[in-house]
Parts: C-alpha cells; sequence; structure tokens
C-alpha cells in the first residue's frame, strides 16, 4: 500500500521504536503533523521553542541512552534549533532532527522561510541529509538512526522539502543498513590491549581519568571492575560522572578546571595515564604544556579522531569502551597491585595527604544561604538518586562537586558548548522518559531565563520536575572571572530587573516557593518533592560573593590552582 511521505516519516519513526518527537509545527512539516494527528503510536511533545526541542530530547537521550528525535519546520524553525544541535553534537549525544523545507522547485530562490539548513548544521553534526525523492525517507531514516547511535554518537539532520511529504510511496523499512563510507570500530586491537596491560601493572603513580565516551557507551559497570581489580585512583571529567560511584574510596573526584585538588594533583604526578572515553579538552588539561609531564598515556576511545588530537599519547586503542574495557579485565586475570605494592601504597598516602585538605569546604556557619548547601540537602532529601540537569555557570559546578552521582546517566548537563537555557528543558525531557524518577534541574536566575518558556511545556504535560534556583543576582561566572582577571569591573555581569520567579512559576499554573534563610533549606527541598505531582520553582537566595573552588586560571597547569 501506498503511503504518503509524511506516513512514511512516522511509521519510519515507529519502526525504529521511538516513543517521543519533540517539536514545534511551522508550515514546511504540516502533512507531517496531519500524519501525527493520524496515530497514536509515536507521541508528540509539543515545546515552546524549538530550542526547548532540541534540550528536551538531549535530556531525554541521555538519560535513557535512545535517540532523542527533533521536528521543527523550515527557517526560523530550524535555525532556533541550532544551538540544540551543536550542544548534542560537544557532548556526542544521539539525535535525528527532522527540519522541514520549502519545496524542491522553490530551494535556491530565497523562498519564504528558507535556510539552507544542510549548510548551516554541516559543522555541528555527525551527518546530515536532504532527501529529494520520496522513496529514500525510509532508507535514509535508517541510516540516519544507524550513523546517530553507532561509533561515537552524535546528531543527525534530516532535511525534507514540503512537496515530498505529500508525494506517495510504497513504505518498505530496511531491516538492515550498510554504509561503505561508515564502519566504526567497534573490538580494540588485541596486541594493544596486552601492551597496555603490561604499561598498566608497571606504574608506581597510576591515574585512571574517564570521560563521557563511557557512560555513552554503557561501560559503567566494566570500568568498575576494571578499576576495582586494579586499585588505582580514578577521576572523571565534568561529562563522565555517575561513571564511577562518586562514594567508592578510590574515587578522588572530579579534575579539571573545577575539580578537586586531590585528582589535579594525582593528575599532574603520575607516571601512567589511563584515558579512557575521554578527549582531553582544554578544561580538563588546562595549559597542555604542562599537563601530566612524567606520564606514559594510554587512551581508549571509539573515536579514532580523538586520539592524539589534543595530547601525544603512547598507545592508543580505538573500539568501543564496553568490550576493549572487557578485553582489559580478561587479560588482567588475576594480576592485581591492590594488596603488596609499597610505590602504589606509597601513592594512596600522597593522593590521602592532599585529600586532607579539604579543597571543597565552605563557611557551613554562614547566615547566608551557601549554594553548596543547597546541593548537599538536595543529595540529602533525593538519596541520591535523583536525575540532576542543570544549566551552565557556577551552579552547574557546585551541582557537579557536592551532588555525588553514583549511577551513569544521572547527571545531565551541557558540557562541552556550556548552553545556558539546556536545563529546565532537558529536564522535560528527563521526566518523560523517567515519569516515576524524581528530577531536579538545578539553575541560575540568568540561565533559567533563557528557555522559561518551557514552563508551559511542563503544564500541559504534567511533569513534576522540581526546579531549583540558586539565585545570587548575578552572572554568577562571569562575575567570577571579572573579580579574578579584570579588577572587579562588572561589566554588565549584573542582572538587573529580575523578576519574582515563584510569581512567575505560579503564572504557569505550577508552585513557586522563595528560601531566604539557611534554616528554610531543608523543609523547603521536602516539601518540593513531597508535592509529586506538581512542578515547584524554589528561589534560594544565596550568597552574591560565594566562589567555585577550586579554579584553574587560563594558561596554568593542573598543579596551579586557586584554592581560596
Amino acid at each position: 500500500m501506498e503511503l504518503t511521505g509524511a506516513d512514511i516519516v512516522i511509521q519510519s519513526l515507529k519502526s525504529e521504536g521511538v516513543e517521543y518527537v519533540f517539536g514545534y509545527p511551522g508550515g514546511a512539516v504540516l502533512h507531517i503533523y496531519d500524519a501525527f494527528f493520524k496515530q497514536d503510536d509515536v507521541k508528540h511533545i509539543l515545546v515552546r521553542h524549538e530550542q526547548g526541542a532540541t534540550h528536551a530530547a538531549d535530556g531525554y537521550a541521555r538519560s535513557t541512552g535512545k535517540p532523542g528525535v527533533v521536528l521543527v519546520t523550515s527557517g526560523p524553525g530550524a535555525t532556533n534549533a541550532v544551538t540544540g544541535v551543536a550542544t548534542a553534537y560537544m557532548d556526542s549525544i544521539p539525535m535525528i532532527v527532522i527540519t522541514g523545507q520549502v519545496p524542491k522547485s522553490l530551494i535556491g530562490n530565497d523562498a519564504f522561510q528558507e535556510v539552507d539548513s544542510v549548510g548551516i548544521t554541516r559543522p555541528i553534526v555527525k551527518h546530515n541529509f536532504l532527501i529529494k525523492d520520496v522513496k529514500d525517507i525510509a532508507s535514509t531514516f535508517k541510516k540516519a538512526f544507524y550513523v546517530a547511535t553507532t561509533g561515537r554518537p552524535g546528531p543527525v539532520v534530516i532535511d525534507i522539502p514540503k512537496d515530498i511529504t505529500a508525494e506517495k510511496h510504497e513504505f518498505s523499512y530496511p531491516a538492515e543498513i550498510k554504509m561503505r563510507s561508515y564502519n566504526p570500530t567497534v573490538k580494540g586491537h588485541i596486541g594493544q590491549i596486552k601492551r597496555a596491560a603490561e604499561l598498566i601493572l608497571s606504574a608506581e603513580r597510576p591515574m585512571i581519568y574517564t570521560g563521557g565516551g563511557v557512560i555513552l557507551g554503557n561501560a559503567s559497570e566494566q570500568l568498575t571492575t576494571f578499576t576495582r581489580k586494579l586499585g588505582y585512583p580514578i577521576t572523571n571529567t565534568l561529562m563522565g560522572l555517575g561513571a564511577y560511584p562518586a562514594d567508592d574510596k578510590q574515587f578522588v573526584g572530579m579534575l579539571g578546571m573545577h575539580g578537586t585538588y586531590e585528582a589535579n594533583m594525582g593528575m599532574h604526578q603520575c607516571d601512567v595515564l589511563i584515558a579512557i572515553g575521554a578527549r582531553f579538552d582544554d578544561r580538563v588539561t588546562g595549559n597542555l604544556e604542562k599537563f601530566c609531564p612524567d606520564a606514559r598515556i594510554i587512551h581508549i576511545d571509539v573515536d579514532p579522531a580523538s586520539i592524539s588530537k589534543n595530547v601525544k599519547v603512547d598507545i592508543p586503542i580505538v573500539g568501543e569502551v564496553s568490550q576493549v574495557l572487557d578485553d582489559f579485565n580478561r587479560v588482567l586475570g588475576d594480576m592485581s597491585k591492590n594488596d603488596g605494592s609499597p610505590a602504589l601504597d606509597k601513592w594512596w598516602a600522597q593522593i590521602d595527604e592532599w585529600r586532607s585538605q579539604d579543597c571543597l569546604k565552605y563557611d557551613r556557619d554562614s547566615e547566608l544561604i551557601k549554594p553548596q548547601y543547597v546541593i548537599e540537602q538536595l543529595h540529602e532529601v533525593t538519596k541520591g538518586d535523583a536525575f540532576v540537569t542543570s544549566d551552565v555557570g557556577q551552579h552547574q559546578m557546585w551541582a557537579a562537586q557536592y551532588y555525588g552521582f553514583n549511577k551513569p546517566r544521572r547527571w545531565i548537563n551541557s558540557g562541552g558548548l556550556g548552553t545556558m537555557g539546556f536545563g529546565l528543558p532537558a529536564a522535560l525531557g528527563v521526566q518523560l522518559a523517567h515519569p516515576d524518577a524524581q528530577v531536579a534541574c538545578i539553575t541560575g536566575e540568568a540561565s533559567f531565563q533563557m528557555c522559561l518558556q518551557e514552563l508551559s511545556t511542563a503544564k500541559q504535560y504534567r511533569l513534576p520536575v522540581k526546579i531549583l534556583c540558586l539565585n545570587n543576582q548575578y552572572m554568577g561566572m562571569v562575575r567570577q572571572w571579572q573579580e579574578f582577571f579584570y579588577e572587579k569591573r562588572y561589566a554588565m555581569s549584573y542582572v538587573e530587573a529580575l523578576p519574582d520567579f515563584c510569581a512567575l512559576a505560579e503564572s504557569y499554573g505550577h508552585v513557586g516557593i522563595q528560601i531566604e534563610k539557611p534554616s528554610d533549606v531543608r523543609g523547603a527541598i521536602e516539601e518540593a518533592f513531597a508535592r509529586k505531582d506538581d512542578a515547584v520553582f524554589l528561589n534560594f537566595m544565596t550568597d552574591k560573593s560565594e566562589n567555585v573552588y577550586p579554579m584553574i586560571p587560563a594558561g596554568a597547569g593542573l598543579n596551579e590552582m586557586i584554592l581560596v
């Protein structure tokens, strides 16, 4: 039976097991929206801005491991989605973004709501497609899902002219797809793994450094086995938090610009560095010329382009992290330096000495609300089991430092692009994916205003997310940099004319709670999570002068931290 192109789109999504599509309608995609209306298998979530659609799909993808799906119209619909596409690309998040396009005959004519979606998104996608024939829709969707979810994941854009969605063709969805130019490596080279194992076991000052690739590759269990077998210290990047339990004694905290003293000093002084699913970005390495000066480096990654891109490594291993770690665990067998290694004991003694600095201490007796205290209370109330999304800035770093993630896919944040406005729509995507879970969005008063319109989406779909705003009445991280490096010239970092956030939340039909004293913090969080069916905005009036510590200044090495 022949179907319209629009119906083929829906049937293709159904064939891929898509549960939700996040989108906003417009002229170029009305045939597809009409096809949505005639079926109930694939649910559409109406956001209030296309950027919100991409972030919601992103949150859904990060928390489930399944690709998020977005549908937007041509022109401004596509350009509004660009920030969310770039966010997913930087953090390697699987996403399918369907953009409407003007009819084929008008492409290139500067038609109403026409932009070159393929050209605009080319630098920020894993791949993109412009469909030119209705018969290619099903196979293109199969390719798009395959590319987005295999190898190093990422967003894929499918641009569809409106006239193609009205044309008819027989629907047949491919059972499998092969692409001659795309064959990601799965298995690591066993010879390289054995070489690396020998180096690992010879280490006297080892460090395991893991990133978001462990979580994306569903390799947390294998990583935990590997780490405990060796007895070595382990640190996670911002994107890798939760890949290894934060409450385990071998975990030394997050590393990098706002990482712990023990993690950064351990990295700086290690003699063997085992990098797993991480890309050596600048927020982790600091000054590359000063990075791990005495270390021989092993790098495991599914993306060969990431290896030796920023830091030259000694033993590269390309493959899916889970499979490579399985092979490592077999090769290592019962060999372990967990017991009876004087060098390793000495190394742990040094790490414990660094730990004794207590680099995350803060004034717990302050009469002002300290943002760190809010995060700690959130952890206690939720028993460390919530899904936590964040926006970008000081609040993001405090959440990363103080929540203590023990499970993968619980920490949902924009790491690579650093996108303000990410937190709320991402939380909605997470809540849809996990309707019975506790979902908290950590935000700031500046970030929240970027995508606050999604409060309407939360109301429409009854999504009871809890929004914790650490309101210091500044663009906090901007102010902190201006204090440290611009002689306290606070150019445009003060957020004047702030709204009454509680009244704003209530105007959307949600609950607003204002908190101004430390003694009220715990009770407010408990009240919010007791409201199982309500979205709640908690406006914590925090200490305006509080800074994120430790901090590594630009151009400094990992051992050159500002601690107070």
